[in-house]
């Protein structure tokens, strides 16, 4: 028995023991003198770490207390009560955000990462901070985004002496994290330690998820209550320190109830790669099927995988056809695979995902390459895209074809599409090109990850993107692939007709240039920093054909009508500037009709009769035709 006992008093109802942990968690929520003001949670993946840390936050939360039988806890346990702890979860998430849904919790005006910090250090009052899920943070699950946000973020949070923190992190990270902080700074609380093991609690957890007044089905071995608690204390004692693994046990007796034999302790896993392969054997089949079966979704990125392209990928994956297991194969993926719906393009979806992120953990390790399965993960989603047009593709192809491609090492080989660019979701595609070395990226690649920033920041819809994206591969100089956006059928708002990389342009002003019996030429005249190549008889003044990006370098700019008030107070557009924006209204109905977002500040714009956009930027001048 450890100090886990209870003493007589109840378990946590939603974690079930960790009277241990929980006790030490409940010290530094308190800060009680001597207790670390930095604690990391670590373990073996499916040691419960993150179960643990929600359990704790329900305590932490003044609303869920009163939903707990607090009187009923061991009174060590109960943190006093005081205001939420700032939770920004790191699921799916990258190191920025985590770090920008801190500062929005505290309501910090910061502009840059180094002034969150700063300014959390100059808060009033200490502040208390949880991250849990350190582990799955990132949009891609090969892109490292645990160890950036690890060093990153929750490093120099440690760093501040008036910041209590509280994380879990696999064992690695827990290890690098604590070593640079000064001793008695952090404890490491490794849950499969002996002194922070809990077999009463393992215990507990399988008698409750076999008893069926919690749920479970009513069968010989769990409506009786002395051989249901003999069973769970068996299941504990074979599950050594894993609650996951006792979970999966559980899941499989009562998946196939038929086929266990609760005298038989040999049927009992004692890690999760033993809960899969005795499932399989007592329901007489291959091990190495389930695995197959479960590869995909081992693999699989964000929420789940949609059940309609699981087949397909279980077939690609095994390399032989494997429809007949499939369709019989349910018994054998009960326990480990869950379903969820979500609203998909075409209406509800079934999304299929492993149980927890440790059984695919285990599925990938006893893979033969990884990144040959990654390839022809990949090959099967490319396959699925109707007639290679990314915008008739699943939402789970086009958004997550990169992470795939990245694993298998052929990222930089896809990144030629600008149909790919404009459909995929920007999130993860960007966080899968950040992770390929700069010098394997092509040129359309590298103008995707320059405009990055401001389709995430934005979450610009499909349209939007394509234009931002027409524009920066005409400042890019890939005018062929501006050309192919414009040919993929969607409604831009504009064209780009020319960019001028000039820097440090201050001020433009559209206008026209007499010519003698032709029509006036219309131009942009901007003014630049003297000395600047092709400038005209003024210094500081260059002038630009407004249509065609003619330099008309030997023109006077005196020569040049600028548009009367009465000729700007008719046009049908106007537009308003912000420090990184021009928007383009219609004067008649008030609507917006073009948002230009810019990546570098702007400093100049003005707007021509028919509607010709010319935005100075500190990279350069760039001409817009805006299109009604």
């Amino acid at each position: 028995m450890t100090d886990d006992a209870t003493d007589g008093f109840a378990p946590h109802p939603y974690i079930g023991g960790r009277t241990a942990v929980l006790r030490a968690l409940a010290a530094w929520r308190a800060e009680r003198p001597g207790t670390p003001r930095v604690l990391v949670l670590t373990g073996n993946p499916g040691s419960g770490r993150s179960h643990l840390i929600t359990g704790f936050l329900m305590l932490c939360d003044p609303e869920y207390r009163k939903r707990l039988p607090l009187d009923d806890l061991d009174p060590s346990t109960v943190p006093p009560e005081l205001p939420t702890p700032a939770v920004p979860g790191a699921a799916g998430m990258t190191a920025a955000q985590v770090l920008w849904l801190l500062a929005g919790h505290f309501g910090l005006e910061a502009d840059e990462a180094a002034d969150v910090f700063t300014e959390l250090a100059t808060l009033p009052a200490p502040v208390t901070v949880v991250v849990p899920d350190v582990d799955r943070a990132g949009p891609v699950r090969t892109a490292a985004e645990p160890a950036r946000l690890t060093r990153e973020v929750l490093k120099p949070l440690a760093a501040i002496e008036t910041v209590h923190l509280l994380t879990e992190m696999p064992r690695g990270l827990a290890e690098e994290f604590a070593a640079d902080l000064p001793v008695g700074t952090v404890q490491v609380i490794d849950l499969d330690a002996p002194q922070w093991a809990d077999p009463q609690g393992l215990a507990l957890q399988a008698e409750a998820l076999l008893n069926p007044q919690l749920g479970a089905a009513e069968l010989p071995f769990t409506t009786d209550a002395s051989t249901r608690r003999s069973l769970a204390e068996a299941i504990g004692r074979q599950a050594g320190t894993s609650p996951l693994t006792v979970e999966l046990a559980v899941q499989s007796i009562l998946s196939s109830p038929e086929t266990f034999a609760p005298h038989d302790e040999t049927l009992l896993p004692s890690s999760i790669g033993q809960a899969l392969d005795l499932h399989t054997r007592r329901l007489q089949a291959d091990p190495q099927t389930l695995r197959h079966l479960l590869a995909p979704l081992a693999l699989a990125e964000g929420d789940g995988l949609p059940a309609e392209l699981w087949p397909h990928l279980v077939n690609a994956l095994a390399g032989k056809d494997m429809s007949g297991v499939i369709a019989g194969g349910s018994a054998l993926t009960e326990p480990f695979v869950r379903s969820l719906q979500r609203d998909g393009d075409d209406g509800p979806q079934t999304l299929l995902r492993l149980l927890h992120p440790a059984i695919a953990d285990e599925i990938r390790a006893g893979l033969p390459n990884v990144r040959a399965a990654q390839t022809q993960f990949a090959m099967a989603l490319l396959e699925a895209v109707p007639e290679q047009d990314w915008s008739k593709a699943d939402s789970y192809v086009r958004d997550h074809i990169a992470s795939h491609t990245l694993e298998a090492g052929l990222l930089p080989q896809l990144l030629t599409d600008p149909g790919l660019f404009v459909h995929a979701d920007p999130v993860p595609l960007r966080a899968a090109i950040e992770a390929v070395p700069t010098e394997e990226l092509g040129a359309p690649a590298r103008t995707y990850l320059r405009t990055a920033p401001l389709l995430t920041r934005t979450q610009a819809p499909a349209v939007q993107r394509a234009a931002l994206l027409e524009t920066a591969f005409v400042e890019d100089g890939l005018p062929e692939y501006a050309d192919a956006i414009r040919r993929l059928g969607l409604n831009l708002p504009w064209q780009t007709l020319w960019n001028l990389p000039v820097p440090g342009i201050s001020a433009v002003t559209v206008g026209s240039l007499p010519r003698p019996e032709r029509p006036a030429t219309p131009v942009a005249v901007l003014e630049v920093p003297a000395g600047t190549p092709g400038e005209g008889s003024r210094p500081g003044v260059l002038v630009q054909g407004l249509v065609q990006p003619d330099h008309l370098g030997d023109t006077d700019p005196e020569q040049v009508l600028p548009l009367s008030e009465e000729e700007r107070a008719a046009t049908p557009l106007e537009l308003t500037r912000g420090a990184d924006h021009v928007r383009v209204w219609d004067r008649a109905s008030g609507d917006v009709v073009a948002t230009l977002l810019s990546d570098t500040p702007v400093t100049a714009a003005d707007l021509s009769p028919d509607g010709i956009l010319v935005v100075a930027t500190e990279r350069g001048a760039r001409a817009l035709r805006i299109l009604r």
